[in-house]
Parts: structure tokens; C-alpha cells; sequence
């Protein structure tokens, strides 16, 4: 570890190879915790390289306990985490709305490490049993639209790093990898990221890998369409910006769209939403996402006419009935 550390205090980069190792003796335990606190620490003072990314997810993906659900053409909503912003479960929620509009979701979650509240605080706060039992997945999938992947099942070997991670409580290279390294590798996927540096990196990524893609970043920092500023994406039909006032909205304040200070306020927020009683922030917000999303899928139907999809899933609580599909399965 030494030689690694002297590495990044020289300012140097590593190779695809060197990177992906360097990830698996991580977690293979062959670093003590303060060696991998240093490396996490040190390394997220620059920034990453596609090589980098690369071998970090090859990885991620080696070790990792694979997942078949049977074929079918699944999307994944996931962030990068670790913009500092605290908004409520924007992409989870969006996930059972696109899920109640008809498509298959495998949704890669996690506990939070920078946020209060990540995906899998607040469905295992609702009642949701987490499994790694393909057949299970594929049963969800089938009745509800949408299986719950929990990370640390599908990555046994990054329980070496969990620990530091929460203690660290920032940021580190982890939150880039989540959305990469999904066991069952959906064909389609909707990253939210943090930065615009990191956006045109998973573009680069996204664009060799076959996968329908949409990455975005809202202007000031989210890591999702936050409607509080414009926003950018990346997909195969190139680079855009989009305006909140394009969309038919009117711009909204950060506050509105806030987390709750524990996980059962954000619990709170969830149900709320799902059984429509949630602020009319709080749904758009939701609902762009889930359109955004269904318009990865099929990226030949506008924007507005996969918003009416995902507003009808919303309303009609075709939504809300996947969620306690999935919760009763």
C-alpha cells in the first residue's frame, strides 16, 4: 500500500490493470483499515480516470455474485450519491412508478453513506427482506415489475470496506462504482452523478458497453433532475441541456425537495408519495425521473408522453401496488 500511496501523492494515474487490482486486494482484506482509509481519502482528492473507472468496475464485477432474472429488458435508476444535497429517495420512488407503468426494474441499492437515508434504509425500514436468491428476484419481477438488488449481498467482498466507509461518512471512489457494478446487468440505465467531469467519464463507458443509456446532472450539483436549476444528459442521442421551464414546471427551492432528518421521516416522504399525498414538489420531482427513465427505454417517444405514463402509474397507484407486490412476495 505503500507504493500506492506514494503513487497518488505524486499525482499519478493508474492503468485499467493496476486499477483493478488494486480493488481486489482491497476487498480480499489484504490492506489493514487505516491503509484503506488513507487510499479512499487520498484517492478522491483527484479525480478519476476512464481507465481507472474502468478496472474499478472489472472488479467490482469479478467478484461479485452474478444474478440471471430470466432475460427481459431491465432499467436500473441509480445515483452516484455523494452531491451533499439530502433530497428524499427521488430515484427509488421513480423506480415503482416506472415499474407500475409497465417495464422491468432491477433497482441496485444500497444503506447511505453520505446521505441520511440510501434505498435500502428506507425499504428495509418498510419491510422489505433483502435477498440474494435468484429465484425470489425473478418472482418479484415477474408480479411486481421490479426486484431490489442490496449491494452488500451481491458484493460479499466490499464488507471489508463498509465499515470504513460509514466512519468516513464522505464520498470516496465506492459511489461512483454503484451504478457500474449492478450483478444483474440491466440493458438499460439511468445514472444520476455528481459532477459533469464524472458524467462524460460514464459516457465513455456507456457508449462501448451496448447498454441504452441516459446520464444526467443537474447544473448545481444533483445527482438526478432536481427541477431547482437545468439539467444535462448524456445518451446516445448526444449531449443536451434541458431547462426546468422547457419541461412545464417553474423552478424549485432546494428546501422543497429535502430528505427527512431520520430514516422513518423519509419513509414518511415515500409513502406519501406513492399514495399521492406528497407535495406537488415532491411528485414532479418523481415523476420527471421516472419519465426520463422510460424514455431511456424507448428514447423515440418524447419526454411529455413518458411523463403521462409515469404520471398515470402515479395516480392510478399502479405504483403503489408494485411496491406492496413486492413487499407481500
Amino acid at each position: 500500500m505503500k507504493e500506492i500511496l506514494n503513487h497518488l501523492f505524486e499525482h499519478k494515474t493508474f492503468t485499467r490493470e493496476q486499477s483493478r487490482g488494486i480493488l481486489k486486494d482491497i476487498a480480499l482484506g489484504k490492506f489493514n483499515n487505516s491503509q484503506m482509509a488513507a487510499f479512499m481519502t487520498a484517492y478522491c482528492m483527484r479525480s478519476i480516470t476512464v481507465q481507472e473507472l474502468e478496472g474499478f468496475r472489472d472488479a467490482m464485477l469479478e467478484l461479485c455474485l452474478p444474478v440471471d432474472l430470466g432475460g427481459g429488458e431491465f432499467i436500473d435508476l441509480c445515483g452516484t450519491g455523494g452531491d451533499g444535497k439530502d433530497t428524499f429517495n427521488i430515484s427509488t420512488l421513480a423506480s415503482f412508478v416506472v415499474a407500475g407503468a409497465g417495464y422491468k426494474v432491477a433497482k441496485h441499492g444500497n444503506y447511505g453513506v453520505s446521505s441520511g437515508c440510501g434505498s435500502s434504509n428506507v425499504m428495509e425500514h418498510l419491510g422489505y427482506t433483502f435477498t440474494n436468491d435468484a429465484d425470489a428476484l425473478k418472482r418479484s419481477a415477474e408480479k411486481a415489475n421490479i426486484c431490489f438488488l442490496h449491494a452488500p449481498l451481491f458484493h460479499p467482498a466490499m464488507k471489508t470496506v463498509a465499515p470504513i466507509r460509514r466512519e468516513l461518512g464522505v464520498k470516496t471512489f465506492f459511489n461512483m462504482l454503484g451504478p457500474l457494478a449492478n450483478p444483474a446487468k440491466p440493458k438499460n440505465q439511468m445514472v444520476g452523478v455528481f459532477n459533469l467531469e464524472l458524467a462524460r467519464i460514464y459516457a465513455y463507458l456507456y457508449q462501448k458497453s451496448g447498454v441504452k443509456y441516459t446520464i444526467l446532472n443537474a447544473l448545481d450539483g444533483y445527482d438526478e433532475i432536481s427541477l431547482t436549476c437545468d439539467f444535462k444528459t448524456f445518451s446516445s442521442e448526444g449531449e443536451r441541456v434541458t431547462s426546468v421551464e422547457s419541461l412545464g414546471f417553474e423552478k424549485l427551492k432546494e428546501d422543497q425537495i429535502a430528505g427527512g432528518h431520520t430514516v422513518a421521516e423519509s419513509a414518511d416522504i415515500f409513502m406519501k408519495v406513492l399514495n399521492d399525498e406528497a407535495t406537488s414538489a415532491q411528485t414532479s420531482v418523481v415523476l420527471s425521473n421516472a419519465a426520463m427513465a422510460i424514455k431511456t427505454i424507448k428514447p423515440e417517444s418524447s419526454f411529455a408522453d413518458c411523463f403521462y405514463e409515469a404520471e398515470e402509474s402515479l395516480m392510478s397507484k399502479k405504483a403503489l401496488t408494485s411496491f406492496k407486490t413486492l413487499l407481500a412476495n
